[in-house]
């Protein structure tokens, strides 16, 4: 809850300091950093499998070690794209890719928490991760450093965040390591479950890219304000997953956990729907007036994170099992998103319905396949890609 309202809180601020005209700029490169922590997102969750399966620390970081100078290349390569395709400055799009390989530092450690069950530490990383975000952020922007200089700023602050996590990690011992395991893990594992995590990122932040191809930079940027109910009721439910994916990696208990993980995020979406409903003549008083036009729509925003939180505890249950090729019909969501915004989508209005019914759609698949999957899975069955 900590780090979710930091975030919410840069971006309120953000949308104020940057105006209705600049905010825009700074909620897309947002959202490439959201696509760019896919890899980190993915190694949380296969550091904390392969530790519940007692997996030794040592081999543990040396992956994500790995990983992290992979991403890293990557992110070196991918700078002047970002900065041709969204029409914003290279100094800005490095500052939003600058912070993914300690991203994926940062949330190995975490997944070496979660794997190991100590969700008091990992409470205390993810808060400290949170504000060590924000805080240089919100000095950059204060002090008027704009989009770029607050995106480098967040960058200091996640790397200062990843080694004070490495610290917490490092001084709990953990039963994971044992002489008797240390065989080497190979990146294939966490590519297979970067797949997964890279379609929901982008079924979640796609529309964040295309409204600045569709609409003009005033009603962009209000779209773009009004995604924060979409990140609010996206993210508000992620302990849920975080408390329940390990025992989505033990066969034995993996089906009842899936369950209640979807029962659970389901109406925790219902509740903040109604809550953005009935919260929307505030929105005005905080980002200001030029936003009064997106009050009346608020209410779908945050349904389309809602749904795109169920979605993501389906996703997290396929990679706590291995079963990761069902990300395919999210990858079908997505493309079928982008075409039907491209072609249609010329408002606001327009933007939200259509992300909301393809997530509809797409979650509906997927919780389906999932659920009647773990009713099919026993303790004594091999769990197979």
């Amino acid at each position: 809850m900590t780090a979710n309202v930091a975030g919410y809180l840069l971006q309120l601020l953000a949308g104020r300091w940057l105006g209705v005209a600049g905010y825009s700029e700074f909620a897309s490169l947002l959202a490439v950093q959201l696509l760019c922590a896919v890899p980190a997102l993915a190694m949380q969750n296969v550091v904390a499998r392969e530790v519940v399966r007692g997996a030794s620390l040592s081999a543990v970081r040396a992956m994500q070690w790995r990983c992290a100078a992979l991403v890293a290349a990557v992110a070196v390569v991918l700078i002047p794209v970002v900065a041709g395709v969204l029409h914003v400055g290279v100094w800005a799009a490095a500052g939003a890719l600058g912070a993914a390989p300690a991203l994926v530092i940062l949330s190995g450690e975490q997944g070496i928490l979660q794997g190991s069950n100590r969700f008091r530490q990992l409470a205390v990383v993810l808060a400290m991760a949170g504000t060590a975000r924000v805080a240089p952020a919100l000095v950059a922007l204060a002090l008027g450093g704009g989009a770029a200089g607050a995106l480098w700023a967040g960058a200091a602050g996640i790397i200062a965040a990843a080694a004070l996590a490495a610290r917490i990690a490092r001084a709990i011992p953990t039963s994971a390591d044992t002489p008797a395991r240390r065989p080497a893990i190979g990146v294939l594992p966490v590519l297979r479950a970067v797949q997964v995590q890279a379609a929901l990122m982008a079924l979640s932040s796609a529309d964040l890219i295309v409204v600045r191809i569709v609409l003009d930079d005033v009603d962009a940027s209000r779209y773009s304000l009004g995604t924060i109910a979409t990140k609010i009721a996206f993210w508000l439910p992620q302990a849920v997953g975080v408390v329940l994916y390990p025992r989505m990696a033990q066969p034995a208990h993996s089906s009842r956990a899936i369950r209640d993980a979807l029962s659970v995020l389901s109406v925790i979406g219902i509740v903040a729907v109604l809550g953005a409903a009935v919260a929307a003549p505030l929105a005005p008083l905080f980002a200001g007036q030029d936003y009064a036009p997106i009050q009346g729509l608020l209410w779908m925003f945050a349904l389309h994170g809602a749904i795109l939180a169920v979605l993501q505890g389906a996703l997290l249950s396929a990679i706590a099992v291995e079963r990761t090729a069902l990300a395919a019909v999210t990858w079908v969501g997505l493309a079928l998103e982008v075409v039907l915004m491209l072609a249609f989508a010329r408002s606001i209005g327009t933007l939200i319905g259509t992300a909301v019914s393809v997530a509809a759609v797409t979650t509906t698949i997927v919780a389906v396949v999932v659920l009647r999957t773990a009713a099919r899975v026993t303790p004594r069955e091999p769990v197979t890609a």
